[in-house]
């Protein structure tokens, strides 16, 4: 009898919509979340509890850019596969207990692919046990035998992975690339860019991995005007988000080459409108604070796109809010299909009223990308398309040291730093301290100091940054 109580109990807890470490995790984030976020179409808290990343786990990079968010003194260290696996799995670990499973987290540092193959496919397995949805993040400048090391077992000619997610930084302000040194304008990147997508596809026919692409780009004044046509030229290319990074006065001083404030990030965002030719609504949801991050899900039918919410439409707005309520923060790709399907019914069963919001909002989107017809004759194909703006470490640094002594500041330009570092929605572990920090912390504060141990503990051999030596000096 005990023993059947306890499937019972177990099967109760399995076919939850959200596992109840995440439910603790989302109702603790949303109490910390500061007021001026807390709207109705906050996903922080609801959704999700936020995105990570990890942290001097493989700060070395060998190609320059300009600017560069890592300290200078992060190619001086040395790449190290062990050291990176037990970092990563300490960082994982804080992750998943404070955040819950299910998040998704970038593998990032300098460049991941100077980890051998093995190494990295150790990092991954690590966060995977961990409960996180890995990211590598990378330049993109490898060879498909890397690629395939990665995801086959060279011993067993097994797959380690049935599935890899990769962001690839493709931008005209980056330097050492192999067959193109130096890059004058985004469109001379098409060809690389192609290229990187074309490995996955690869990947996936000859050994059945899918994927998931990500591409970011950093802006400057030098590229902000050929946003619209790289849009148009890399929309097709396999590419499942596109992020855009309007470049700040952060890390390395010495890669400041341009002033970074020249426009706005409503320029940025109007330009990425222009490419993909369509209004993005980026108001229908909010991730963090809107200063930080814009997102706009959609979906490509042909050369058409709509987003999947109309800001300016109240049963949008509707839909969205009864899908919270109903789905919380499930895991649509964690489990059997039997598991998936039963988590669904009791979801629906909790809030019906997703049923009559969500059905008519399927409908209004139907229509909107031109009906059963196209869909028919087009394949639907969903892209993301995200702004993430960093902030300067002239005021993260005074914003911090505030913010951890339990004081606000009374300087507006402080003060608003201090808001969106409060609603940070993009993390990375401590478990020396058994705390949580953001990004723009991260670099801004912390690295230098990181870098400068782990400089001592893993020294680099050979050439320190070979790629530098082709960065023109335009002046900074």
């Amino acid at each position: 009898m005990a023993s059947l109580l306890t499937r019972l109990r177990a099967l109760e807890v399995a076919t939850r919509p959200e596992h109840p470490d995440l439910t603790r995790a989302l109702a603790q984030r949303w109490e910390e979340l500061p007021a001026h976020v807390k709207q109705p179409n906050q996903m922080l808290g609801k959704r999700m509890t936020g995105c990570e990343g990890t942290h001097g786990v493989f700060p070395k990079c060998n190609l320059a850019c300009t600017p560069c968010y890592h300290a200078k003194e992060a190619n001086r260290v040395r790449t190290d596969g062990d050291h990176t696996e037990i970092e990563v799995d300490a960082q994982m670990a804080l992750l998943r207990r404070l955040r819950g499973p299910g998040q998704h987290a970038q593998l990032i540092g300098g460049e991941v692919t100077l980890l051998g193959a093995d190494d990295h496919a150790r990092a991954l397995k690590s966060m995977i046990r961990h409960g996180r949805k890995p990211m590598s993040m990378t330049h993109g400048d490898f060879d498909y035998d890397y690629l395939v090391g990665l995801a086959i077992d060279s011993r067993t000619g097994e797959r380690r992975f049935d599935h890899l997610a990769f962001a690839g930084h493709f931008d005209s302000m980056m330097f050492g690339r192999r067959g193109i040194k130096r890059v004058d304008s985004e469109v001379e990147l098409n060809p690389y860019r192609r290229r990187f997508c074309e490995m996955f596809q690869r990947l996936e026919r000859e050994h059945g991995v899918s994927h998931y692409l990500a591409h970011n780009i950093t802006v400057t004044p030098r590229n902000v005007d050929q946003i619209p046509q790289l849009v148009r030229d890399c929309r097709q290319m396999g590419f499942r988000m596109f992020s855009f990074q309007p470049a700040a006065f952060i890390g390395n001083q010495a890669r400041w080459k341009d002033s970074y404030r020249e426009f706005s990030t409503d320029e940025v965002w109007k330009r990425i409108e222009e490419g993909v030719g369509a209004r993005l609504h980026f108001n229908a949801e909010q991730v963090g604070d809107v200063r930080c991050n814009r997102t706009a899900h959609g979906i490509y039918v042909g050369d058409r796109y709509e987003t999947l919410l109309d800001e300016d439409d109240p049963r949008d707005a509707q839909a969205l809010h009864d899908f919270i309520a109903a789905f919380g923060g499930m895991d649509f790709e964690a489990g059997s299909r039997r598991l998936r399907a039963a988590r669904c019914a009791r979801a629906v069963a909790s809030h019906p009223a997703v049923l009559r919001s969500g059905v008519p909002w399927a409908g209004r989107l139907v229509r909107r990308i031109g009906g059963p017809r196209t869909i028919q004759r087009e394949k639907p194909k969903a892209v993301t398309y995200v702004m993430h703006s960093f902030m300067d470490a002239r005021h993260v640094r005074p914003a911090w040291e505030l913010l951890q002594r339990g004081e606000m500041s009374e300087d507006p330009k402080i003060r608003e730093t201090q808001e969106r570092l409060q609603a940070c929605s993009y993390a990375m572990a401590h478990p020396e301290s058994d705390t949580l920090v953001p990004a723009c912390t991260q670099h801004s504060v912390l690295d230098p100091l990181e870098n400068l141990r782990l400089q001592e503990l893993l020294p680099a051999r050979g050439p320190i940054e070979p790629a530098a030596a082709l960065i023109p000096d335009h002046g900074a």
